[in-house]
């Protein structure tokens, strides 16, 4: 090993240890039970790495007489200090650095996680112990839960013939109507409904509109005093999977968009108007200021809301193979009561290729958004109520109306 190699690996030890020890030091109450500062931390550090330079038997050896000697400290010192978040720390920096030997870079890094956890012990004391009740944490590990064990176990291959619906495919909108609930509800109590619902609404419908959609409305049916606040949100998330549908059919076919603009954006226009409607409505009332510490999602809307949209994908994919060419415009629309990004695409591939003119192709974007406003406008009734249905769907139905007056005006 060279010397400034060696040099720069020593360098990285000792200052992983210096982190780690001047921020345990300065964040420890009780000097007289501190039995590891500044100091110590460096010179364990420095002997994790030296021992792994030796070999990594003698790594071995310096972790073990450190965890000895750890454990003996603690048993000196249990009656002042129960916690044993000193103890680890220290065992961390022998760890770091032997690391560092391996990957300096990497073992840098983590020395400024475990910092940066040290000292945020305050902040994350009062975040588990008073910020989050027991039924946010609740949510929160089954949402961690369904995307991160269930989802990964479930299989890839399509459960029906035609191939267009998997375990995973289902399961992932699941898990997108899961976090948009969350979503909402951080921002929620993070910036008070005023602003929360709508800034989480709007990112949301870069995810799935749909999906917003229902978060907002499961929300809207739980607090009916944000019913307006949620049906704003729920549109700007629309908005949001609006401007996302021009960028698709703009990547596929700057042709058909260019053709296609003038009613797209009389229905951006229209849709802004009404969702700023409702948001200038929902700020007169006092009560959308109150944060809530409620449910975040409910599952059981989730898993409806997943089977809805897996059954209009399986008859899409039957009329597709039944009609083929004949129906394909037909066919999209239907797909479009599922995923409007994906029908936008198919229209705009079928202009590019040919199969369509560029008159019809405008008409097939016009129905697929149309199709679209349909299926969440029955999502918005099923999920959030008869009220929270009606304001969403004057939304949507004047965001299509502008879109079909543009294309009769353009004409």
């Amino acid at each position: 090993m060279e010397l400034n190699s060696t040099l720069h690996i020593l360098l990285s030890a000792l200052g992983i240890g210096l982190m780690i020890g001047v921020v345990r030091e300065r964040m420890h109450n009780s000097a007289s039970a501190l039995a590891a500062g500044t100091r110590t931390h460096a010179l364990v550090s420095l002997l994790g790495c030296v021992g792994w330079m030796i070999d990594p038997l003698a790594f071995l050896v310096c972790v073990l007489l450190v965890g000895a000697l750890t454990c003996a400290s603690y048993w000196q010192t249990a009656h002042e200090d129960a916690g044993l978040t000193g103890e680890i720390a220290l065992l961390l920096s022998v760890v770091l650095g032997g690391l560092s030997v391996r990957n300096s870079s990497l073992a840098a890094a983590l020395g400024v996680m475990v910092a940066l956890l040290l000292l945020a012990k305050a902040p994350m004391q009062k975040l588990s112990r008073e910020l989050i009740s027991e039924r946010e944490l609740q949510d929160g590990l089954m949402l961690g839960a369904a995307a991160l064990v269930v989802m990964p176990l479930l299989p890839t291959s399509p459960l029906d013939p035609w191939g267009a619906v998997s375990p995973t495919t289902i399961w992932r909108i699941v898990v997108l109507v899961m976090a948009v609930g969350m979503f909402g509800h951080i921002a929620q109590r993070l910036f008070g409904a005023r602003w929360g619902l709508p800034i989480a609404g709007f990112f949301s419908g870069f995810v799935s509109s749909s999906a917003a959609v229902t978060g907002m409305g499961q929300r809207a049916r739980e607090n009916s005093e944000q019913t307006t606040a949620c049906a704003s949100a729920a549109l700007l998330a629309n908005l949001a999977s609006l401007l996302l549908f021009l960028a698709v059919v703009g990547a596929i076919s700057p042709a058909l968009l260019t053709a296609a603009l003038p009613s797209l954006g009389l229905a951006v226009l229209a849709l802004l108007l009404v969702a700023g409607f409702w948001q200038w409505r929902a700020h007169q009332s006092a009560a959308v200021t109150a944060p809530s510490s409620g449910r975040a999602f409910k599952l059981s809307q989730a898993l409806l809301i997943a089977a809805m949209i897996a059954g209009v994908s399986l008859l899409a994919a039957w009329l597709g193979q039944r009609f083929g060419s004949a129906g394909v415009l037909i066919t999209t629309m239907l797909v479009a009561l599922a995923e409007v990004h994906a029908a936008a695409a198919g229209v705009a591939q079928l202009q590019v290729s040919g199969t369509v003119t560029l008159d019809v192709a405008r008409w097939g974007i016009l129905g697929v958004l149309s199709a679209s406003s349909l299926a969440k406008t029955v999502l918005a009734f099923a999920s959030g109520g008869t009220r929270y249905g009606f304001q969403l769907a004057m939304g949507l139905i004047a965001m299509a109306s502008a879109a079909w007056l543009g294309l009769l005006l353009s004409n």
